[in-house]
């Protein structure tokens, strides 16, 4: 799938890309329509867990999004490829309903 990855305020390293793209790619595994996706990679001044991941992925029809905010990029990024695998599978049921 075509990921767009966005470090805002600093330089991402390709280790962290590639862990990402992974990451996203197995959502795959999910729901095999995956248009394109997006992935936003933020640092925030306050707190420990200061490390934010914005991850949003189209599918025909719509888009799905989950942020999530831990002490690295990569646990920002598991949670929330967990949160939009969980998006995934509902939209699948929601969509093979309709068929019925």
């Amino acid at each position: 799938m075509k990921l767009q990855v966005h470090s805002i305020h600093f330089d991402a390293d390709q280790k962290l890309i590639d862990f990402i793209q992974r990451k996203v790619d197995k959502l795959e595994t999910f729901y095999d329509r995956l248009v394109d996706g997006e992935v936003f990679l933020r640092l925030n001044n306050e707190g420990i867990e200061n490390k934010t991941v914005e991850i949003k992925v189209n599918v025909p029809g719509q888009k799905l999004f989950a942020k999530e905010q831990a002490r690295s990029f990569e646990a920002a990024t598991d949670l929330a490829t967990e949160a939009l695998r969980a998006q995934l599978t509902k939209f699948k049921m929601k969509e093979i309903e309709s068929r019925m």
